[in-house]
């Protein structure tokens, strides 16, 4: 009997070690839940940054030529293939039209003839003209023969323009090439009946030794290189605008540089922007017409406020950084910042002053108004690569 009265003290005291042991246990955690933790910090001062500026770009060949027949006929041949290399007067398609043909030698049937009745009036006025000299006949018979001449030589000027002319529409047969470019489309094929009215061209012919890059930029960008690049004129902030960079459409950055040539006079009253164009070098047609790409403008700023990329965090589309008082206190401060294309840093315009301190990295296991150890860096190594991309 005595033994089952001493279980239950047993009991409590072993539920009492369990309770004082977890409890211990959450102190323990909670304690190291709140201690005091370094994170590595950055002081902010202005920095001179060269930034990168990408643009979507459509590309167009120098010359985008349609060949089109300017007569009626059928295509006998096709000289060349799609993608070939052509040169300027280079053969691309011989149309068969004989009346062409005929018309030519019609032409000149018809110039004999002239030339026949030219001689005719020439006789018929040195005839003429020793006879009323010695006033056999009177002056009237002269002039009338003279008169007959020039209407003569009129109507031989008449077949050797109709002559010109069927010869011109016979060499229409003959279509070439108007400038040294790459072959598009073949659309037609030997024996398709082709007419200066046939909708589509019976070719393209690129003209890609220089592209143009097509892109836009907003108003406010446009007011910003108006203000920020020095010259007087349109065409002299131009051309002070440093070379630009095709990046295409693969990612590959185009070796060749290029040049901002023209800007439009006019705003898009719907899409707000303004088209500019930047010309390329384009050696051994790499890149064709059609193709897509991105523009990257390259500027410099003499300084700038910088920060990582990996400082910021976002709510609600917002930038924030943590700054860090004297007393080791963060607290979050929103940025504004340019808007960014790559690279691994910010520019920010509004929210950030030289002298501020800010949490380098770990904003994500931080919070407003923990209490931190602030572990200095050097902020020169962390700017050194200064890889800024921004609009």
């Amino acid at each position: 009997m005595s033994t089952k009265f001493c279980v239950a003290p047993v009991f409590s005291c072993l539920l009492l070690a369990g309770l004082f042991s977890c409890g211990g246990e959450n102190k323990t955690a909670a304690s190291a839940a709140d201690a005091v933790k370094d994170y590595p910090v950055i002081t902010i001062e202005p920095r001179a940054t060269a930034l990168s500026s990408d643009y979507p770009a459509t590309i167009e060949g120098q010359q985008n030529i349609e060949i089109r027949p300017k007569i009626d006929g059928y295509i006998d041949k096709i000289y060349v293939d799609e993608g070939a290399s052509v040169k300027r007067g280079q053969a691309l398609f011989k149309i068969f039209a004989p009346q062409y043909e005929q018309e030519v030698r019609t032409a000149e049937a018809n110039i004999k003839i002239a030339e026949a009745n030219v001689n005719a009036a020439e006789m018929e006025v040195n005839k003429v003209k020793p006879l009323v000299e010695k006033n056999i006949i009177s002056e009237y018979e002269l002039e009338s023969a003279e008169f007959t001449l020039q209407s003569r030589q009129a109507a031989l000027a008449q077949a050797q323009a109709s002559l010109a002319n069927a010869r011109t529409n016979l060499g229409y047969t003959a279509v070439t090439s108007p400038v040294n470019g790459v072959i598009g489309n073949l659309p037609y094929k030997i024996g398709s009946l082709v007419s200066s009215n046939t909708a589509l061209p019976l070719t393209t012919v690129s003209n890609i030794g220089n592209i143009y890059a097509y892109f836009s930029i907003n108003e406010k960008q446009a007011l910003e290189f108006a203000t920020t690049i020095k010259g007087a004129t349109a065409a002299e902030r131009l051309k002070a605008i440093p070379p630009v960079t095709l990046v295409l459409a693969t990612g590959m950055v185009f070796p060749e540089k290029g040049h901002i040539e023209t800007a439009s006079g006019l705003i898009n009253t719907e899409t707000g922007s303004v088209r500019v164009r930047a010309t390329f070098p384009n050696p051994g047609n790499i890149v064709r017409s059609g193709s897509s790409g991105m523009v990257r403008i390259p500027a410099k700023l003499d300084a700038a406020i910088l920060v990582p990329q990996k400082s910021t965090y976002e709510i609600q589309g917002k930038k924030f950084v943590y700054l860090i008082d004297s007393a080791g206190t963060v607290k979050s401060a929103e940025i504004r910042i340019r808007q960014n294309t790559g690279g691994q840093f910010f520019v920010v315009e509004e929210g950030l002053k030289a002298g501020d301190k800010i949490i380098l990295e770990g904003v994500a296991t931080l919070r407003e108004g923990a209490r931190v150890i602030a572990r200095e860096m050097n902020a020169d190594s962390v700017f050194s690569r200064n890889e800024v991309g921004g609009k």
